[in-house]
């Protein structure tokens, strides 16, 4: 089961995390960043299912630099705050606190991925542009279509549904178009946050395969390294 701890940043910054860890030895690692809802229960399931498939996972607290603990509701009032919220992130302060949980995680494994959800995929996009990962998934990232100025420096993959209200298929086709060198798996009839039962547009099947596709794309980059 996935626990909650806490991390100290280089800065001298302790935020909290959940983290979770296979039975036996992992097989790498990965650090997961959350959606604009903060540091949800999901992501502690989320952690879970990495250690389930042999990965050492992390979710990091990124808004408890501006308020600890901060968690926002997922219907239309949680999504206006979170989105409000998430504007007190930047660069900097992230790159510290992923940069932490990668510490973290290399402790015990010598492969790390950066991975996220929504917003988190965005600031995953641009961690693995600006730091040192042997992987990187990204899941619906809200903002990857603006930030294609960004390049990872690590073997990447993407998830999207063909129905994103967030991110319509359109910038999805020209993501993929400006980064050949990325694999994008495109989810037919899927929304956004389809990887999330606890939200509206979940799809059991979608995220599922997601899950496996991104596994496989891991045992594969880490067992060649």
């Amino acid at each position: 089961m996935a626990q909650r701890i806490s991390v100290t940043a280089r800065d001298g910054h302790a935020f909290s995390a959940w983290t979770a860890a296979p039975d036996d030895d992992a097989k790498g690692g990965i650090v997961l960043l959350q959606a604009i809802y903060g540091l949800t229960s999901h992501l502690g399931d989320v952690c879970d299912g990495f250690a389930g498939d042999g990965y050492a996972a992390i979710a990091p607290a990124l808004y408890d630099r501006t308020e600890p603990d901060r968690v926002f509701s997922y219907d239309q009032a949680g999504v206006a705050a979170g989105t409000a919220f998430r504007e007190n992130l930047n660069e900097a302060t992230v790159s510290l606190d992923v940069s932490a949980c990668a510490y973290y995680l290399r402790r015990s494994v010598r492969n790390v991925a950066i991975s996220g959800f929504c917003t988190g995929g965005s600031w995953a996009w641009i961690c693995a542009d600006a730091l040192d990962f042997d992987a990187a998934v990204i899941f619906y990232g809200s903002d990857v279509f603006r930030l294609l100025d960004r390049k990872p420096r690590c073997p990447t993959i993407l998830h999207y549904g063909d129905s994103d209200h967030v991110v319509p298929i359109d910038q999805v086709t020209e993501i993929g178009a400006m980064n050949p060198q990325c694999g994008l798996y495109v989810y037919p009839g899927c929304g956004h946050a389809f990887f999330n039962p606890e939200q509206a547009h979940y799809d059991a099947a979608a995220a599922a395969l997601a899950q496996r596709r991104t596994v496989e794309f891991l045992d594969c980059r880490f067992a060649a390294s």
